[in-house]
């Protein structure tokens, strides 16, 4: 993996709210690590948009990486992104983030069902995880059904939580009917699959999604599959996207995407 490019596609500045570092730092720890490129994607909790200011949050965070992409011109690649959370929650905050600015990349997410926490505050000892795990799924295809994102964030998201947090087991396999019908529709539309490496550095201690449903994904026809550590601070950017692009390999990919203008570059695999 050597001679590969190297992109971390997935990564939050001071501008999130749990995020520590700004935008200037996570560019300069992506240079000091010798990346090709970097893509700041900040959160935009679209069922909070107004309520918790996410509006300034993306605005903000657009006006810093561009500054930051000029203090680094000629060092690296500075794409500007956003992570949209929800946005069927709010379609008007989502329309509203979309047309924020000139965007190279948009991942979609869902941290939270409709009417529910984010699966990161849950007390799973309290829930019924089948259920959560069902409406989770139902919302991420509707949300793959409305298309309008580059790659497709975290599909495990819940599991780091009830198996890396909470320690409770869980056949995942149990939902393969559905996952697979994400997957296709990804595969179909043409949309990439991201490959997190945050569950790296957490409990649970593996990819967001595993091998073996990025091989699945190959295996529907999927075409584009991004990397991003997730990070949250300068001392994690880049973190873990050397495994992810093994996992990508071993699934059977001989390229990875990163997005410019919303355009996808294919980026070879040694």
């Amino acid at each position: 993996m050597a001679s590969v490019c190297v992109c971390d596609c997935h990564t939050h500045t001071h501008c999130s709210p749990d995020g520590a570092d700004s935008a200037s730092m996570m560019v300069q720890a992506a240079v000091r690590s010798g990346l090709y490129a970097v893509a700041i994607t900040d959160h935009c909790e679209c069922n909070l948009y107004r309520k918790e200011g996410y509006d300034e949050v993306i605005r903000r965070s657009y006006l810093e990486t561009k500054k930051a992409a000029v203090s680094n011109y000629g060092k690296i690649r500075v794409l500007t992104g956003i992570e949209l959370g929800q946005p069927l929650q709010d379609l008007s905050a989502a329309e509203d983030a979309l047309g924020m600015g000139d965007l190279d990349f948009v991942l979609a997410s869902v941290h939270n069902i409709r009417g529910r926490e984010d699966f990161y505050f849950m007390d799973y000892q309290k829930e019924n995880i089948g259920s959560l795990l069902n409406a989770y799924l139902d919302e991420m295809l509707e949300m793959v059904e409305w298309g309008q994102f580059d790659s497709l964030a975290h599909l495990t998201y819940p599991l780091r939580y009830i198996i890396g947090e909470a320690g409770i087991p869980v056949d995942f396999s149990i939902f393969d009917y559905k996952v697979d019908r994400i997957l296709r529709r990804l595969a179909e539309t043409g949309k990439a699959l991201e490959v997190n490496t945050a569950g790296l550095r957490q409990k649970i201690g593996i990819t967001s999604p595993s091998l073996h449903l990025v091989r699945r994904f190959h295996e529907y026809g999927g075409k584009y599959v991004t990397v991003g550590s997730d990070s949250h601070r300068w001392k994690d950017v880049g973190a873990g996207v050397l495994e992810g692009l093994q996992v990508i390999q071993q699934a059977g990919f001989t390229h990875y995407t990163i997005f410019e203008n919303r355009k996808p570059t294919l980026i070879p695999l040694p």
